[in-house]
């Protein structure tokens, strides 16, 4: 049975499951290294190194969800078992990442990151890997795709924002003892706890509200006895997709990007441009409005200049305002930081670069659905799960590649723990913009540049559903 309609309520309801992501992509990429650095004392390549690890597994763990949830078969259908599962032991082990025993040594304090980071990735996509993958089922529709993937982005950032904003303006205060109030160790307590039960009622919330679609999605592939060789050959096939390889390619580098400028970007906030916390949460909740925008601004390109032109244009737009400030500053064409202009300035290029980064990653993602149908022409078969888990693991990269690059920069210009704002050596916060810069402009190229291999517009994708609904599946 085909699902007619998709209206706002079902949009609003499948994006919200993102925010549990957003919370856990904000603390993983803004807190959660100067948490375990600054505050616990865990060198800042360690902490890289745990994300990293913790990566790597998933690179193994997501591919795995998504290839299980796509032949699960269940009275709850294949996707929803899996979004039901994640809620509560998601919420629980985001907690524990936040509250490790007192204490403990060095080895051990890295071996509770390692451990409680792997777990946290593992739950999360449990729930992200088999909802992102009921893009590609709600909807066959080119310009509905972008709708329903650009509220996702908008949730992501919602939940990022919000517990962002929370974070600073409630839990992590300046105190009597403590004038910064990233460096309040009591505040990250509150701040768990509020975290894991957004997590909790976000994933519950989205799944449940999805549940009466379970009867129209696609069913499972006829039920077969185990081999291991024949699913190897069959994953590998359905990887070798070209217009999928592009995309995967693209995530990949400009994930790498954007997780160096968001696990990075707090230690501009605070030591280069010394902002205070009520600023910093103004440039955050201005991702919010950015988020926004795109809702508006992603469809709308997805018409007027089909998806893939409209990736590359706001791709070229975040490479060149990502690092600009940084760049104008090294050149001594930028305002000080006790202008009054500094704020103004900032928040406006903030909203800039917010709204074509989520516009970026909504077409992209929604590039991503389109090549579903292509792959059941060549492979018939259906491998939605496998497809956006191997998405999912990139969009990880934000804050696993993000966080590892991000602790060698800091270990290379050698950058002091214990730090505050004002006492960082001028040449030290040089040395970061000078390692910072090159990095970035070199990793949204490389980006941009895969992007430019990705053949499915709007005529090809039309082409391919005609092909399926003929019963052409081979052809």
């Amino acid at each position: 049975m085909a699902i007619k309609s998709i209206g706002f309520g079902t949009k609003f309801v499948y994006g919200f499951g993102t925010v549990a992501y957003g919370i856990k992509d904000n603390g993983f990429n803004f807190l959660l290294l100067i948490f375990y650095n600054q505050l616990l004392g865990l060198p800042a390549q360690l902490v890289g190194l745990a994300i990293m690890i913790a990566l790597v597994i998933d690179g193994f763990v997501d591919p795995l969800i998504g290839h299980i949830s796509d032949r699960f078969r269940s009275r709850l259908g294949r996707r929803h078992p899996f979004m039901y599962a994640s809620a509560l032991p998601c919420a629980l082990v985001y907690y524990f990442l936040w509250n490790p025993p007192a204490g403990l040594a060095p080895g051990a304090l890295f071996g509770y990151l390692l451990l409680t980071a792997i777990t946290v990735r593992m739950l999360i996509a449990l729930y992200e890997v088999p909802s992102a993958a009921l893009l590609a089922e709600l909807t066959e529709d080119y310009d509905l795709r972008t709708s329903l993937v650009v509220y996702r982005f908008f949730f992501g950032y919602f939940g990022a924002v919000l517990m962002g904003v929370i974070a600073l303006s409630v839990f992590l205060r300046p105190t009597a003892g403590q004038s910064v109030g990233l460096l309040n160790r009591a505040g990250y307590h509150g701040y768990s706890i509020a975290a894991a039960i957004l997590m909790f009622l976000s994933i519950l919330i989205s799944t449940a509200g999805t549940h009466h679609y379970i009867p129209y999605l696609r069913s499972p592939p006829p039920k077969r006895r185990f081999n291991l060789g024949q699913e190897a050959r069959e994953i590998r096939a359905a990887l070798a997709n070209r217009p999928f390889l592009s995309m995967i390619a693209f995530g990949l580098f400009s994930a790498m990007a954007l997780g160096l400028v968001a696990t990075l970007s707090v230690y501009f906030y605070t030591y280069y441009w010394e902002l205070s916390a009520d600023q910093i949460s103004l440039l955050l909740l201005s991702a919010l409005i950015s988020a926004g925008a795109a809702l508006v601004i992603a469809p709308l390109m997805t018409k007027r200049l089909d998806k893939k032109r409209g990736a590359i244009v706001s791709s070229l737009i975040v490479l060149v305002l990502a690092p600009s400030p940084i760049v104008l500053r090294l050149c001594g064409w930028f305002v000080s930081n006790s202008s009054p202009a500094l704020m103004p300035i900032l928040l406006i290029l903030t909203l800039l670069l917010g709204t074509m980064t989520v516009v970026s990653g909504a077409l992209t993602t929604s590039m991503l659905a389109d090549t579903v149908e292509e792959n059941e022409i060549r492979t018939s078969q259906r491998t939605e799960g496998l497809y956006f888990a191997a998405a999912f693991f990139v969009q990880k990269c934000v804050s696993g590649l993000g966080i590892f690059a991000a602790g060698l920069v800091l270990a290379w210009i050698k950058f002091p723990e214990n730090a505050r704002p004002g006492m960082v050596a001028p040449q030290v916060l040089r040395n970061l913009a000078l390692t910072y810069v090159p990095l970035i402009v070199v990793l949204l190229g490389a980006a941009i540049f895969c992007v430019t291999f990705y053949r499915i517009g709007r005529a090809a994708h039309n082409s391919n559903l005609k092909l399926l609904h003929e019963g052409q599946p081979n052809a």
